[in-house]
């Protein structure tokens, strides 16, 4: 198994925008959901609220954001893949819906054929931060602080199978350490925790864990990426210490599979567009979000199935079942 582990791949290229009809063009006559199938106060969620807003501009009709969290994305997600396909109901998907949750549960939707691709959103990395009061000032000392202490380092995740979780089983993998998990029902609630001192750390998203960060209740150690983060860039990455742990982060739209191709297209179109102004991707740095990276549809479903395969086997190794 490679090394490179990524919630998603390469940079995709963007091809030139295919010819969309006329009645395509007509699209959308009404409003829009985009469903975010987890509770409100993720990095998910915020850069949902970032793009929905210009994107309904584009289209001519509002994207209303609408979170129906639970199981680990699936409520949500089950939700699109039961609305009519006809790209009305969008899914902010993230690693967990279509790319992990099929190895760690019973799922009712089809994570390969319930859903067509749209565009990749954003790509970027996670941020390992503890409490305050927890000595260990870098990797290597909190790796040294698990092996003295086995089970006495806990780290939060969103939910059981998260890319959170994910990247935390991956560290103790590759570190030989035993860590104790402890699961939530979304980052908000996890890295609260963490920053009360209830949980001694936790590998999340760097744009909810900001606030805490600059207000001195977590400290960051290090990050996910292969190289150091812009925004954070006297933190090492975790490769500094265990050459090649890289694990990156996506998120992503698609709907309902049988949405007419040139719908696709259309709703494709809107997203390059929005992820292109400079106005959003200002917004999205300042809120700690991944870089803009849009994608044809035909590059996200490669990107997924990937994707699907290279955590597929991360999570069997580890005996990793939801529930």
């Amino acid at each position: 198994m490679s090394r490179r582990l990524l919630f998603g791949g390469a940079g995709a290229a963007l091809a030139a925008p295919a010819f969309v009809p006329a009645w395509a063009q007509a699209f959308p006559t009404r409003s829009l959901r985009m469903i975010v199938p987890f509770v409100p106060g993720g990095g998910a969620d915020a850069t949902a609220r970032i793009v929905a807003d210009p994107m309904g501009a584009e289209l001519g009709q509002p994207v209303v954001v609408e979170n129906r969290g639970g199981a680990g994305g699936t409520i949500g997600t089950q939700a699109v893949a039961q609305a009519p396909a006809d790209g009305y109901t969008l899914l902010y998907g993230t690693p967990g819906p279509l790319i992990t949750n099929p190895h760690l549960m019973s799922l009712p939707y089809d994570a390969e054929k319930d859903f067509a691709p749209v565009s990749l959103l954003v790509r970027g990395a996670y941020v390992m931060a503890v409490h305050r009061d927890v000595p260990a000032r870098n990797v290597a000392e909190l790796i040294a602080l698990a092996r003295a202490n086995p089970g006495s380092v806990s780290y939060a995740s969103a939910g059981v199978g998260a890319g959170s979780h994910l990247a935390g089983e991956l560290l103790a993998m590759r570190a030989d350490v035993r860590l104790a998990h402890v699961p939530y029902r979304g980052t908000g609630q996890a890295i609260q925790d963490v920053a009360a001192g209830r949980v001694t750390m936790s590998i999340d998203s760097y744009g909810p864990m900001q606030p805490l960060l600059q207000a001195g209740n977590m400290r960051a150690i290090a990050v996910t990426s292969a190289e150091r983060m812009p925004e954070l860039p006297d933190v090492p990455t975790i490769g500094e210490t265990i050459p090649g742990f890289e694990v990156g982060v996506i998120n992503y739209l698609c709907v309902r599979s049988g949405t007419p191709e040139p719908i696709i297209r259309r709703l494709n179109q809107a997203v390059v567009r929005v992820l292109n102004d400079p106005e959003v991707k200002e917004r999205l740095r300042l809120a700690g979000s991944s870089a803009p990276a849009p994608s044809t549809p035909e590059e996200l479903g490669a990107m997924l199935r990937r994707e699907s395969n290279t955590w597929g086997e991360v999570i069997r190794r580890a005996g990793i079942r939801a529930g």
